[in-house]
């Protein structure tokens, strides 16, 4: 799954500032990696927002974990 390079807490921190601080909620950035270039690995998927988006390496990190939970999430459905 993914790999956060941060604590937990902080995950969560960044999640709760994200449409604050980038004007944009999760659901739209979940959007953008679905409706982007199909990138497999997670570090590739972090570059691509950072690059195109221009997101923090930390708010990058936080959409892709969060990203990856959610599809997680919905195969178990």
């Amino acid at each position: 799954m993914s790999h956060l390079h941060h604590s937990e807490e902080t995950h969560q921190q960044l999640v709760d500032r994200l449409q604050q601080s980038t004007g944009t909620a999760m659901p739209e950035w979940f959007g953008r990696l679905e409706q982007g270039p199909t990138l497999l690995r997670f570090e590739e998927r972090v570059n691509w927002l950072r690059d195109e988006h221009e997101l923090s390496h930390g708010f990058a990190t936080a959409v892709v974990h969060e990203h990856d939970k959610h599809r997680a999430a919905q195969r178990m459905q």
